[in-house]
């Protein structure tokens, strides 16, 4: 086995120094001869030794590099080219530790019927017959837009008869409803003729295309020649077609109409597993083909490396020969006769701007189907979220939130919610009596409360938390690190919960000194620690005034001489409340603890 490592091993180092110095594609094929991974490179020769030349720190790559078995290349022209060439092996052969084009099949596309006279209409079937597809579009909404905007313009056929010269001479077809409500101009019966037909099928490619410019002009001067001539009936239908396609440009256009011909593309990742990839193209400042599409990463590959993919992907499917390309960060890629742009300002911006809105979106869209799916993901993305923006050495699996709760130091508790993979474990909430401290000092009671539960927990062997979260700010986190840090050594994340002025969730603080975290509100995550917080208030507040409570029961009761524990619970069980024992009358009083005793109750509660 060791002997056919090393036989492999030097039949590789012989390809790799053989390798030109050129542009080219390299394959990496296993013991069974099938491609697992297919590159690019400037330099072939130079990219392939970098495989075999270091200790990778990807366990992926590790894992590629210790299956390559032999390798295989294709010398091209220009770096462009093997970028298509790159772009196309992978989609034929699929290879294992590729970035993986999660392409959704379903996605609808608008199809030009190659017929005597074409139907125009959305499918999701691609068949080379000859027909022309616009498309895919990954916005419904906007497909069926454009498709009702051709159906008013052009009065198109929506039947499915053949059509052909010889059945529509021989009479074979009779005109319906769609004629004559004058959806359709009835070529079926010959009222239509074939090259009339057509004119209107190149306008609606055109309309497809996004050359919505050039028609509405073409428009505006034949319905202003009608008008010159006096012909106001038809120049008013013109104006009606005219009036369709401006409010269509009105919506669609979104930069000077000066900026034509223009790609768009930007990028957002999805950690470490995926990436989101949103194409625009724009035609005379309206977007004429929009797509958001996601690569499944493999080998940890950078942004650079998924867009450069992405790019060559949708200027291949949609037949790009756009001379431009807007992008968020420089690339090192080059194409023939193409101007990669990073813009900082203006119009060209705000393209870029309106791409990383539609990835976003898309991003987020995803998300919520993914936790339709599965609802455990949605848990799982906001600890990671957590994890992140704390910086935490591990996922917080288990969060422990605390706050105290008084008034003026009387009936003084705390209260501790415990939520565990981002939801509430009830069972686990704690309520705490304090019990060293005199008067009003938050900061006293929460290292009692803090002392007292971890003291315990390591007694017990208990798990401990992943994060611990103050109601409260800096002075809260420098009171629980004390007992944390200083008094129990434990290693524990701490963070603080600030409010603003009308007591709502405002800020997190973490870190000492401590520092204020950037919450979107809103946002997931806000939501989540909204909710901790109002969750340890609300068990905190509750307890108190259960304590309150009980305390001022106990000392309306406790002052009549004659009544016990048992006569007292008896009271309460019947009436509810001092209040109503109060309100009872003598008769309603016997009946519960007998004449005597309820003659001293009344005598004492009305005094």
């Amino acid at each position: 086995m060791e002997q056919e490592k090393l036989n492999t091993s030097d039949y590789l180092r012989g390809i790799v120094t053989s390798l030109p110095e050129t542009p080219g594609i390299y394959q990496y094929l296993d013991e069974n001869e099938v491609i697992i991974y297919v590159g690019k490179a400037k330099n072939l020769k130079r990219r392939v030794y970098s495989y075999f030349s270091k200790e990778h720190s990807s366990g992926k790559t590790r894992a590629l590099v210790s299956r390559i078995a032999d390798i295989r290349y294709i010398i091209v022209n220009t770096e462009e080219d093997a970028l298509l060439l790159e772009n196309n092996l992978i989609k034929k052969y699929k290879p294992r530790y590729n970035v993986l084009l999660k392409d959704d099949k379903t996605y609808p596309s608008i199809c030009i019927k190659n017929e005597h006279f074409p139907k125009i209409f959305k499918t999701r079937k691609i068949i080379k017959d000859g027909s022309f597809y616009f498309g895919p579009y990954s916005h419904v909404p906007s497909m069926m837009a454009v498709l009702n905007l051709i159906r008013h313009l052009y009065p198109l056929r929506t039947c499915n008869h053949p059509l052909s010269p010889e059945n529509i001479q021989a009479g074979k077809f009779r005109a319906c409803l769609e004629y004559h409500i004058k959806n359709c101009a009835g070529p079926c019966v010959g009222l239509q003729t074939h090259e009339e037909y057509m004119k209107n099928i190149e306008m609606a490619k055109e309309i497809l295309k996004g050359n919505t410019q050039r028609i509405s002009k073409q428009l505006f001067n034949q319905m202003q020649a009608l008008a010159a001539e006096m012909k106001f009936e038809e120049a008013q239908k013109v104006k009606a077609k005219y009036t369709l396609i401006e409010n269509y440009r009105s919506k669609s256009e979104v930069v000077s109409s000066v900026l034509h011909n223009i790609d768009v593309f930007s990028i957002e990742e999805n950690g470490e597993s995926s990436a989101f990839i949103n194409y625009l193209h724009i035609t005379n400042g309206a977007i004429n083909q929009a797509f958001t599409f996601e690569y499944k990463k493999r080998l940890n590959e950078t942004k650079e490396e998924l867009l450069s993919l992405g790019i060559a992907e949708m200027r291949e499917r949609y037949k790009s020969l756009s001379s431009e390309i807007i992008v968020p960060f420089p690339l090192d890629i080059e194409l023939n006769a193409v101007t990669f742009t990073v813009p900082q300002r203006g119009d060209k911006k705000k393209l870029l701007e309106l791409s990383l809105l539609n990835v976003k979106q898309y991003k987020v869209d995803r998300m919520k189907q993914a936790e339709k799916l599965n609802p455990e993901q949605r848990s799982i993305s906001l600890m990671k979220e957590i994890q992140q923006e704390l910086h935490l050495e591990r996922l917080p699996l288990q969060i422990e939130c605390f706050d105290n709760s008084n008034i003026q130091g009387s009936d003084a508790v705390a209260a501790c919610v415990v939520f565990k993979k981002v939801k509430p474990s009830k069972k686990d909430y704690r309520r705490y009596i304090i019990k060293t401290v005199d008067g009003p000092d938050d900061y006293a009671s929460m290292k009692e409360v803090v002392r007292r539960r971890y003291s315990r927990a390591i007694e017990e062997e208990s798990p401990l938390p992943d994060l611990i979260i103050t109601d409260g700010g800096k002075g809260q986190m420098e009171a629980v690190r004390q007992i944390i840090v200083d008094e129990l050594h434990l290693n524990i994340p701490i963070a603080g919960l600030a409010k603003d002025k009308k007591h709502r969730t405002s800020e997190l603080l973490y870190g000492f000194p401590p520092q204020t975290i950037g919450l979107k509100q809103g946002a997931p995550l806000f939501h989540l620690l909204e909710q901790m917080q109002n969750e340890v208030h609300r068990f905190a507040i509750r307890f108190h005034r259960e304590k309150r409570s009980k305390r001022q029961v106990a000392s309306a009761l406790d002052r009549i001489e004659c009544i016990g524990e048992k006569t007292k619970t008896k009271l309460l069980q019947t009436f509810k409340s001092v209040k109503r024992i109060r309100e009872a009358t003598i008769e309603e009083l016997t009946a519960v603890v007998g004449p005597s005793r309820a003659k001293k109750i009344q005598e004492s509660l009305t005094d």
